[in-house]
């Protein structure tokens, strides 16, 4: 779709580029959630009709498409690297759960798997660049860049109570002494559950320890 003519190679000149188009659609998303992304709704916020949208997306899937690669344009992959492959990455994965919070609709659009855009292969770029140093092969390099993206998802669904509250006890009230002996221990251990930003941290930190630094990494 990035490579296509903007328009078409025929008619008027384009009113509109598909990076406002793209604007357009994560502001409906932003304030609407996904469902709220029509052609319509979408060419009604650009003032234009919505057949015109025609002229640059072929289809809703395209214009997720574009939606995904605008708001991955957000991540900071213009900085310089300062630490080593680890903490970089970590750092990444820290933006990249920033950016599924202010927009909650990622989750849904990208796990869609459709196509990758500039910006999408930029994110790929900057992460393979950042583990340029390591001597592990590249399929667990990529493994890693998939499992980020994965954790990042899995903690991007915990809603801002669930953040503060790793495992909520009303969850278990129904626990009993006789029949659950570790799981009544387990909640009544005093020991303070790790601060949720500590808590992403490590489990980033192992996956990629795991995958790039263990002697078996392809």
């Amino acid at each position: 779709m990035w490579t296509r003519p903007h328009g078409g190679a025929r008619g008027p000149r384009p009113e509109h580029t598909r990076s406002d188009i793209a604007t357009a659609a994560v502001d409906l998303a932003d304030s609407g959630g996904l469902s709220a992304v029509t052609m319509r709704a979408v060419a009604r916020g650009l003032g234009s009709a919505a057949a015109s949208l025609y002229r640059y997306v072929t289809s809703r899937n395209d214009l997720l498409d574009l939606m995904v690669d605008a708001a991955l344009a957000e991540l900071p992959l213009d900085r310089k690297p300062e630490g080593g492959p680890l903490d970089e990455l970590v750092l990444l994965a820290r933006h990249q759960l920033a950016l599924y919070r202010r927009h909650p609709w990622l989750l849904e659009a990208a796990a869609r798997g459709g196509a990758l855009g500039p910006n999408a292969m930029n994110y790929f770029e900057y992460c393979l660049r950042i583990m340029a140093p390591l001597t592990c092969g590249t399929p667990a390099k990529l493994e890693a860049v998939a499992m980020i993206t994965g954790v990042v998802s899995l903690f991007a669904r915990l809603s801002p109570d669930q953040a503060r509250e790793a495992t909520p006890a009303h969850l278990f009230r129904g626990a009993d002494p006789q029949a659950h002996p570790h799981l009544v221990a387990a909640l009544g251990d005093p020991t303070p559950p790790a601060p949720r930003v500590e808590l992403f941290d490590r489990t980033v930190r192992s996956i990629l320890r795991d995958l790039l630094l263990s002697t078996g990494s392809r």
